[in-house]
Formats: structure tokens, sequence, C-alpha cells
């Protein structure tokens, strides 16, 4: 029935689409928990300055992970409708159809057991009549899975999804973007229907109240133009007033279009493997059925998508990106967040500590721009080569860039780091994500001196796995002396700070 006031769970809300729903979910005036793996990443609304609020102090914000089946009761209890908003583009190809249904059936169990009355879901178009990728194919089959709760479910199906910060169109323009001549496969010519991800964001809250008469229903939504990949290509270079040729390589393979991709975009190679995958299927609206019922809901076309997504890039902050959500993380679900490895062996560490005649906000402030746009404040050159050698490697690269180029919070992306721990004014510790023989850290400390001023503590620290890890730290020392060196010198100077003086070891 509509008009329900019940308790909300939110999952994915660290994720693109999740993240947007905090709010509008938050502006029903019904009470919101959110289910989150890293919770630490949702910050009150009174969160200190510098920090973007992600949700307000009446929402609760539980640890939970679908993975885990006895950390979903709690979050489930008393929850009248249930958001599954999870998918898991960062594993391996072998273990995504496995990782998702997993998932699902564990979700569905958890909401038939406390009883949830409905599951809404986004899932992914694709014809069930075609040999469907195991990409689209686990979106599919995982609303099936939801159905087994017993619940009511209203499944939606998407195709891209276009928006400031989504995976397809950083991936559509980054290739635009990079390449006058664009060699492309065939799956160019493939049929999509893009949707703006603020009318996804529509049909998804709209679902709270829309009364249904089946028990699994299932709408497919798409915005107002069917065009090809090329098609979405040659759009969004007509925005920015771009020519490009266009060059057909029927030959180039899924796995050589994914490391091209990578190359060129920062969509790092799983992920691209698993986006192509999925191209060969036409991902298009088969009926009338989401118009039919949302009929308040009027989907932009593709020129006015991108015009959009365009518009909010401009303002220089994307509400969420794609490589923010943990699902993306290479080798996702390997590692506990914020546990670095314990390994035997010795860890590498190089320290240097400045003083400086400022306060720690003042300097913090600095710290906190570090990478994207801003970069890395001395021989910002380096790290882009170190960047091009890790996606030839099929890394993430460092074309990730940062959400906002004064803001961070945990879990963000900044080039190939991610924001493992940040404590305002104080402390940003980065996990480095790049291929390499170990695990990196990169962190920063602001301490108050006694007699005023404050201290700046940069500390690189390298926990290496066998021989090669330990020779990949010794090459690369003499490097690090000399960008590490002057990095926490050019720090100081962009924070307006004066040295007092400078120790190292």
């Amino acid at each position: 029935m509509g008009g329900n006031t019940g308790r909300i769970l939110l999952t994915g809300g660290t994720g693109y689409i999740g993240g947007r729903m905090i709010a509008l979910l938050e502006a029903t005036g019904r009470p919101l928990r959110v289910l989150a793996r890293d919770p630490q990443r949702l910050r009150p609304a009174h969160a200190p300055r510098s920090f973007q609020p992600r949700v307000a102090d009446s929402t609760e914000v539980v640890r939970g992970d679908v993975t885990e089946p006895a950390s979903l009761h709690a979050a489930m209890a008393d929850v009248d409708t249930a958001y599954y908003l999870i998918h898991s583009l960062g594993i391996a190809d072998g273990d995504l159809y496995e990782r998702e249904m997993t998932a699902a059936r564990n979700f569905a169990a958890a909401a038939r057991d406390a009883g949830v009355r409905r599951i809404i879901y986004l899932g992914g178009l694709g014809s069930g009549s075609d040999t469907l990728s195991s990409h689209l194919a686990s979106r599919q089959d995982a609303g099936k899975a939801l159905c087994e709760s017993g619940a009511e479910v209203i499944e939606f199906r998407a195709s891209v999804i276009l928006g400031s910060g989504s995976v397809s169109f950083e991936m559509v323009r980054g290739l635009v973007d990079r390449l006058p001549i664009m060699i492309t496969p065939r799956w160019v010519e493939t049929l999509t229907q893009p949707i703006a991800v603020e009318d996804v964001t529509a049909y998804l809250v709209a679902a709270l109240d829309k009364e249904v008469t089946e028990r699994c229903t299932v709408y497919e939504i798409g915005g107002s133009d069917r065009v090809s990949y090329a098609g979405m290509m040659a759009a969004y270079a007509r925005s920015q007033g771009l020519r490009r040729l266009t060059l057909r390589v029927p030959l180039l393979t899924p796995r050589l279009s994914a490391a091209w991709l990578a190359l060129v975009t920062p969509i790092y190679y799983r992920i691209g493997r698993h986006l192509l995958d999925g191209l060969r299927n036409e991902t298009v609206v088969s009926n009338d059925d989401a118009a039919r019922a949302f009929p308040d809901i009027h989907p932009l076309g593709i020129d006015a998508a991108i015009a959009r997504a365009l518009a909010n890039e401009d303002r220089m902050y994307a509400a969420t990106r794609w490589s923010d959500a943990r699902s993306s993380m290479p080798e996702v679900g390997t590692r506990k967040p914020g546990r670095p490895p314990r390994r035997t062996g010795r860890r590498w560490m190089e320290q240097r500590i400045l003083d400086v005649k400022c306060d720690p906000e003042q300097i913090f402030d600095a710290v906190l721009c570090i990478g994207g746009e801003n970069g890395w404040y001395a021989w910002s050159w380096m790290w882009t080569v170190r960047g091009m050698v890790d996606q030839l490697a099929g890394g993430v690269g460092i074309h990730r860039g940062r959400r906002d180029p004064v803001c961070a919070i945990p879990g963000d992306t900044i080039d190939f780091w991610r924001v493992q721990e940040l404590e305002p004014d104080r402390k940003l510790l980065l996990t480095a994500e790049m291929r390499g023989p170990g695990r990196g850290w990169l962190q920063f400390d602001c301490l108050p001196l006694p007699e005023g001023g404050t201290r700046l503590v940069q500390t690189a620290t390298w926990d290496p796995i066998g021989l090669g890890g330990h020779l990949y730290w010794l090459s690369l020392w003499p490097v690090h002396k000399l960008i590490f060196g002057s990095m926490i010198r050019a720090i100081a100077r962009a924070g307006g700070c004066e040295l007092k003086e400078r120790r190292r070891r």
C-alpha cells in the first residue's frame, strides 16, 4: 500500500548509486538505516569543516556485509523496505557470478527471516533470448534470487548510467578527450539506451510508494534515446566541439580492448573486462511498463544527460564516483579495510619531519588537496610516469584523479591511492593500489608543537613480498629521496607556512 512510513534499509550507501540515494531517502522523513562494510566512510552532517557530509544525524549506520550472513540479522530488524544496490565489478572474472549470487541469496534469506515487506533492486538490461555475459546474467539472476525472500520485489533494469563520476561516462569521456583517432572494436555498434543517474534515483525513490499487483515486478528503464556506443562517443564529442575519426578494427578482443581502456581512460583492466564482456548484448527497453507505472518521470535524452553530467563536473565535484565504491577496489574481498596484512619479514619505512610556523589545520588543508588536478606538489611528472607503468601492467593507473579537489573522506580514491584513515586536521593515511610486489602506505601527520606551530610528519611504508619486494623498494630509494624530500617542503609552502627546521630519519 502507498503511504508507508516504515523503516528503510539502504545497502550500497558507499557506492555510486547508493551514495546519492542517502539524501533523497532522508528527505522522505522515514527512518533510514544504512548498511556499510566500512561505517567510517559515512560521516554525519555535523562533520568538521572541509569534510563532505554523507548522512544526517537521524540516519543510523550499521556495519554489515552481504557475504557474511550473520552480520545482516541486526540490520534487518524492524525494516519495512530494503534497497539492494550492491554489485561487485572489482573481483576476478571467474568469481563474479558466484559472488553476486551468494550475496543476493544471503540478503534474501535475511529479509525473509526479518519479515521485510519490500525489496527494491537495481539490475541490468539484456534480452532473455540472448546469451548474456556473466556480468549481465548475474544482475538478472540476482533479482530472481531476491524474489525467493517472499517479499515484494521491484526490480529496475537499466543500461548505461550517465552522470558525473559514473564509470560509463568516464569511459566515454576518457576515450574521446584523449584520442583524436579512435581505433574501435565491434562492440561500439551495439545498441544501448543510456539513462541519466538522476532519472535512475527518481525511479528508485518513487518505488517506495508504488502499489504492485505481483510479488515480483520488473521495470525496464532507459533514457529517451537509443544509440550505439559509437553514438554515445559522438554525442560527447559534439558537446565538447571535438571532431574524432573512428577506425573499426573487428579483430580487437575483449582482453585487448580492456587493456586499451586501462591505458587511455580511468577504467582499470579488471573492471574494463567485465564492462566490455557485457557490451556484446543489446541493452534497450523492450516495453513501456515503466512509463505507464511512473508517468511523472520523464527520462532525459543522451545530449541532455551528458550536459547535466558535464555541468556537475564543471563544479569540480561529483556527489559520488564509481572508483570510490569499495566494490571497485582491486582484488576486493581479499583483505580487511584498515588492516595492513601481517607478513613475516622486514617492512621498509622512510620518514621525514618538518616543523613549520602555522597551525595544524592550515597545513592540513594543503595535505588534503594532494593528487588529482592539484598534483603531488613536487615532481608530479614522475607520479604520472609511475601511473602509466601501472596501467601497462593492468593496474589502476593515475587517471582516476579524485572526487573533490579539496575534500576527502575514507574510501575516496586519489589517483592510485585510496584514503584509508582520515582524522580532520591531524592525519591522512593513503593505501597504495598500484601493482607491485608488496603493499604500500603514505601517511601525513600534523602535530601541534608546545611552543606553537606544527610538526608535519611524512611517512612512506612498504611491506614487501619476497625478495622481489625488497629489491623493488631498494631500486626506488634514490627516487623516493628526491621526491619525498621535495614534497614535504612543497606542502608547507602550499599551506603558506614558514619553515622552522627539518629533520629526517
